[in-house]
């Protein structure tokens, strides 16, 4: 019943299409026509407002009479003149909210706004008002982070929840950026990953900002300190994604929003992130790869963009894959645009009509002038079906304006069209008698804007009203505008529009003036000048009296330089301007028609220097054309002696045809000047006014010694024929062109090229071809016979016409040969007989498996696998070749059975046979081959199976040494993760490795299978052995396994200490020692004999220290002295109680030389002062004086100080 009713809404609404449709009241121009209000301006749906700034709330609409306007908030009448900081501006319904007596918060929630006048309402979008928020920072102590080298990190951001959401970015206490790049990025939500940390990246300033764009202020979270250690080496690794986690992700996307997607991986070295979606391409145009490839981002999503998208993150280690599986949703959208205005007379129908989709499906609600139509009493000239409300004999009073409002759980459409009920006679709004200027052999377009209810009908009429324009050349358009698409001379005049209804008509009359196109007549020529000389470029235009030209010179594009040097001059053609009118009536271009003006226009440039070198344009346009030429200035150096000037040649004179045939003309013309540079050739050229006017082409060359060319011509072309010659210097100037010669029409010469067929479905066959020219079709009414047979005995040729390049067969056999063959046709004829071409209708996946399946194993590793080949009428297509599809189910042996590893090869061609190398042996496999073409694969055949023979094992998998002792040791082993077989013993070898890693005599023990350690005794021929184990089946031993270990490692020891004392370098360090010994003890006696000899040694004699003993004189050793408190107290004793030595007047002491410190004593207790200290100190002497020699300690370091 639904069906039937919705189908019954379609028919009438097709029916009501050629009824009516939508129209604006131009209130501008018609003030006194009643209009349902419209809303023409309102705030966005989702109004984030900034909380320092008054809140503006927007709803302009318009109407006849003009509509008054009311508020709801939060679904409730809000009466405004309540508020007193809320005001609604004159004439208009936009609110201003003064938020200096108000807090903006309270006015945060969802507005609507409604106009209305006594034809209807119209309601706003809800408006939701939220206010823009950029909250502080949470006060957080950020503690130093420490990792080792080479492992990931990622540096956490999390920024205040702002409305809208910040822009993260990483600075430094510089406000310098912080470097990024594929080891180090930002991730969506702004923490910064690294995919392995380096000792550089240590610094205390890793700070996070957050700009909060509604209220330009910028956030920053407390500075993250990073230490990263050296301490030990991180092994590298493989990539894995810190984000997302696992191996698969989910994400959902809104049609038209954008979709981002991001895979941050870490890894050693940095990983190269990659993205795929699978099984189709992604969408270049909207794809972009962002923050060092790991952000994936798609814009104006759309349904196709749905599917599983693939990253892969790899490194020379491996790779990790991850899937991310995106849904698009999308909130409601229209499919053909909301629906229009409708303006409808009394007694007649109509229809809105409010077509919208989205996933999922939206519901939509009626309302009219705000109220929901079901609640409101029944009107019979009105019904809803679904998105559509008919309208049927509708009558004055019943205007209004309806809403439809479309919903899902993303989003929603509101949209207001009225129904307005006129009954107003045409009036045509276009300004009576305008004027449309139109440049020859361009388009026309006259304007007949009209308005009535019902609506009117245009026809146009040229000059006396004999006929309606309508047919070639006049397009009357549905909005009432006339085109001609070429216009000419002949469609210059007066043109009337009427517009009628039942009501009336109404007429205007408006002019189409035919204008001369502009164009340069004598342009200027490329010209070579030497520096320091003038040059001059001379431009000649022609243009309609009535449009006034404007003309400039360009240098290189761009304006003149401000420069004196150059000089523009321009003056319009006169009766005293004998030579140039004699050059332009030469050429033909000089008008007998006061229609035209010819304006020279010279540009002079003195002084010539190389800057001035370049191309110069002469561009002149009106307000409805423009045209423009160039020539290249170059600048030589001065040469001492004149030079032959070289120049272009004159353009060829008085071209003549003769000889004139259907399909051949003989052109003939004279000369020009050659300008000191022998002619080379001429180039013949060609305009068709007929298919290509404006256009010129190359139709011969001949040597520059002829003046005569036979043309070769082609039938159905209006030809026009111009000569230009060519010398070592360039190309003339084109010549005058010849008259008009005009081929008949023939039949086609030739067929379409590239004849092909091809099926883009199972049961069709497309064949295409490349189109014949205008140039090629050699008459009017070009079409194409395309036939096509089947490619068997007895098949007979179908036939059909078509005036494309494309024609498609359908309901035909799968991928059958088909003979196909396309003949050029026109009005005159069928061209020749067409070659015949084969092609293919469209295949179809394969119906049938390979039969008779089987594999002969070859050995533990490699097998054969042969079928039976599929027979060529069952493939239904071109075949690609076989598909053997093969998996190891487990292995034969009892400890790890279980395995599961599928794996495909691809024999291209039309194979029966084919190899399976890479087997694991002692496995047990299943297999099964598919045939495929370009279409896919066809079904499995039957499931084999096969079994692979044992075969070497791989290597033990772990060998460590234990136990170690002075002559023995212990080895422990695993067994090999790939027995291949059953291990029926190891084999145990080893070697002895001395200093120089020189391998000694090996020995070999054979080993049980179920041994896993055994006892090495008696190693004492070396520290180091070097250890080789390998397992073997009953095929042979595999791959070994070696450790090396040191044993005697205390003996080791002791020998090196022992050794030490026969080393050289301990030998030469002792020798040392004893001579250094041996000078001290020389330097010590002499300073012994200096002392006697001076006063400060009759000091110290005078001021022996009891406790003090000397030294003896006969053997110059030290006897033992006392440097404890007691010695201290006897010597401050000695000191007088001003705290000052008196000294004789005759003392003679190095302090007196100002030459030491502050003499203090020595870390022996000898004093110094009296060689060291400054003469200041002469007064405060400080402690007892020290008699004797100094120490040999002292001596040493004063030894130590010299050297």
């Amino acid at each position: 019943m639904m069906e039937m009713r919705s189908l019954e809404a379609a028919l009438l609404v097709l029916i009501l299409g050629h009824l009516v449709s939508a129209l604006e009241v131009p209130l501008d121009l018609l003030p006194g026509l009643a209009q349902p209000p419209t809303i023409t301006h309102q705030s966005p749906k989702d109004y984030i407002v900034d909380p320092r700034e008054n809140i503006i709330i927007h709803c302009e609409a318009k109407g006849k009479p003009h509509p008054s306007f009311s508020w709801t908030r939060n679904g409730t009448h809000f009466d405004i003149e309540q508020d007193e900081s809320v005001t609604m501006r004159p004439h208009s319904g936009t609110l201003v909210v003064d938020i200096s007596r108000a807090r903006p918060e309270h006015y945060e929630g969802v507005f609507q706004c409604t106009a209305r006048n006594k034809h209807g309402s119209a309601v706003s979008n809800n408006i939701v008002v939220r206010q823009s928020k950029s909250p502080l920072w949470s006060k957080e102590k950020n503690k130093p982070i420490v990792v080792q080298e080479g492992v990931s990190l990622v540096l956490p951001c999390r920024p205040p929840a702002g409305l809208p959401p910040p822009i993260i970015f990483w600075m430094d206490n510089n406000f310098q950026k912080l470097p990024q790049g594929k080891r180090v990025s930002q991730s969506l939500n702004g923490d910064l990953y690294f995919s392995n940390i380096r000792r550089e990246d240590s610094r205390n300033d890793y700070i996070c900002y957050a700009r909060f764009t509604h209220t330009q202020t910028i956030q920053q979270k407390q500075p993250i300190t990073v230490k990263v250690l050296n301490q030990a080496p991180v092994d590298d690794r493989k990539p894995t994604f810190l984000i997302p986690s696992g191996h698969s992700s989910y994400k959902m996307v809104l049609r038209g929003h954008v979709l981002e997607m991001e895979c941050i991986a870490e890894g050693l070295p940095t990983p190269e992130v990659s993205w795929t979606k699978v099984s189709r391409d992604l969408p270049s145009r909207r794809t972009s790869f962002l923050h060092f490839n790991k952000t994936l981002r798609i814009v104006n999503v759309s349904e196709s963009d749905e599917g599983d998208y693939s990253c892969t993150a790899k490194n020379q280690l491996g790779s990790a894959h991850h899937i991310i599986t995106v849904e698009v949703k999308a909130a409601p959208y229209w499919i053909s645009g909301p629906p229009k205005n409708l303006v409808l007379a009394p007694g007649e129908n109509g229809a809105l009509t409010c077509r919208a989709s989205g996933t999922p499906k939206p519901s939509i609600i009626w309302s009219m002038n705000g109220d929901r139509i079901e609640n409101l009493p029944t009107d019979i000239s009105r019904k809803v079906e679904d998105d559509t409300i008919i309208f049927t004999d509708v009558q004055v009073g019943s205007s209004a304006v309806y809403q439809c409002n479309i919903s899902n759980p993303y989003g929603y459409l509101l949209s207001n069209a009225f129904v307005n009920v006129l009954h107003e006679s045409p009036r045509v709004l276009t300004p009576a008698n305008k004027i449309y200027q139109v440049i020859e052999n361009r388009p026309a377009l006259m304007d007949c804007s009209s308005f009535g209810s019902p609506i009117p009908k245009i026809e146009w009429f040229k000059d006396s009203r004999a006929s309606t324009l309508n047919g070639d050349p006049y397009i009357l358009h549905d909005n009432g505008t006339l085109e001609i698409q070429v216009a000419q001379s002949q469609h210059k005049g007066k043109y009337t529009c009427i517009a009628r209804n039942s009501l009336g008509a109404s007429e205007n009359h408006v002019y189409l003036h035919i204008k001369e196109p502009t164009r340069i007549l004598k342009q200027p020529v490329d010209t070579v000048v030497q520096r320091g000389r003038s040059v001059t470029f001379e431009c000649t235009i022609k243009h309609d009296k009535d449009l006034l030209p404007t003309l400039i010179w360009l240098k290189d594009d761009e304006e003149l330089p401000d420069d004196e040097r150059f000089i523009v001059e321009s003056n319009s053609l006169s009766t005293s301007d004998v030579s140039e009118r004699e050059w332009l009536r030469d050429h033909g271009e000089l008008p007998n028609d006061d229609r035209f003006i010819v304006e020279f226009n010279s540009l002079y440039i003195t002084d010539v220097s190389e800057r001035d070198a370049g191309v110069y344009t002469c561009y002149v346009n009106t307000t409805l054309d423009q045209d423009s030429v160039t020539a290249e200035l170059t600048v030589v150096e001065t040469t001492p002696a004149p030079a032959v000037i070289h120049g272009r040649p004159d353009p060829p004179t008085d071209l003549e045809l003769t000889d004139q045939k259907k399909r051949s003309i003989q052109l003939t013309w004279i000369p020009g000047e050659e300008h000191n540079s022998p002619i080379q050739e001429f180039v013949i050229q060609y305009e068709d006014s007929l298919h290509h006017q404006g256009h010129w082409h190359d139709i011969a060359r001949v040597p520059g010694t002829k003046t005569t060319a036979h043309l070769k011509l082609s039938p159905y072309v209006h030809y026009t024929f111009r000569v230009l010659a060519r010398n070592a210097v360039g190309l003339s100037e084109p010549s005058s062109t010849s008259r008009m010669y005009k081929t008949e029409p023939a039949a086609p010469d030739q067929n379409p090229k590239n004849v092909r067929g091809s099926g883009n479905k199972h049961n069709n066959l497309v064949i295409t071809w490349e189109p014949l020219s205008g140039l090629q079709s050699n008459g009017p009414g070009l079409y194409y016979k395309v036939s096509w047979r089947q490619k068997r005995p007895g098949s007979d040729w179908i036939t059909a016409t078509t005036n494309n390049s494309m024609y498609t067969v359908s309901e035909i056999p799968t991928f059958s040969p088909f003979e196909i063959k396309v003949q050029a046709v026109n009005n005159h004829g069928d061209g020749p007989d067409p070659a015949v071409a084969i092609g293919y209708s469209g295949e179809d996946l394969p119906a049938a498996a390979p039969a008779n399946v089987q594999a002969v194993v070859l050995n533990s590793t490699l097998a054969r696998v042969r079928w039976d080949p599929v027979p060529p009428h069952l493939i239904r297509g071109q075949i690609q070749g076989y598909k053997v599809h093969y998996s190891r189910t487990h292995s034969l042996h009892k400890h790890n059975p279980h395995h599961t590893e599928k794996r495909m090869l691809t024999f291209s061609g039309n194979h029966s046979q084919g190899l399976l190398p890479g087997l694991h042996p002692f496995s047990h496999y299943s297999f099964y081959v598919s045939v495929f073409n370009k279409k896919g694969e066809g079904p499995k055949s039957e499931k084999q199976e096969f079994k692979t023979p044992e075969g070497e094992p791989g290597p033990p998998a772990s060998l460590s040494v234990t136990n170690p002792s002075l002559d023995s040791l212990t080895l422990e082993w695993s067994p090999p993760h790939e027995h291949n077989g059953h291990i029926t013993g190891y084999n145990l070898k080893y070697q002895p490795v001395n200093n120089s890693n020189e391998l000694g005599p090996e020995e070999e023990l054979a080993l049980a299978s179920n041994e896993t350690s055994v006892t090495l005794q008696n190693l004492k021929y070396s520290p180091r052995y070097k250890f080789y184990l390998n397992a073997r089946t009953s095929v042979g031993a595999g791959p070994a396994i070696s450790q090396e270990a040191v044993v005697k490692q205390d003996e080791a020891v002791t020998s090196r200490q022992v050794d030490i004392a026969t080393q050289g370098w301990f030998i030469g360090l002792m020798c040392a020692i004893a001579l250094l010994i041996l000078i001290l003890l020389i330097i010590c006696f002499i300073q012994r004999n200096k002392g006697g000899k001076y006063p400060v040694k009759e000091k110290e004699d005078a001021h022996t220290d009891p406790e003090f003993q000397p030294m003896k004189d006969d053997d110059c050793t030290f006897v033992e002295y006392s440097d404890n408190e007691d010695h201290k107290l006897v010597k401050e004793s000695r000191t007088p109680s001003n705290g000052t030595v008196k000294r004789d007047d005759s003392d003679d002491s190095l302090v007196d030389y100002g030459e030491g410190g502050d003499g203090q004593f020595n870390e022996d207790g000898s004093f110094i002062g009296q060689y060291s200290g400054k003469s200041s100190s002469r007064d405060n002497a400080e402690g007892p004086e020290s008699s004797g020699a100094p120490s040999p300690i002292n001596a040493m370091n004063s030894l130590n100080s010299f050297v």
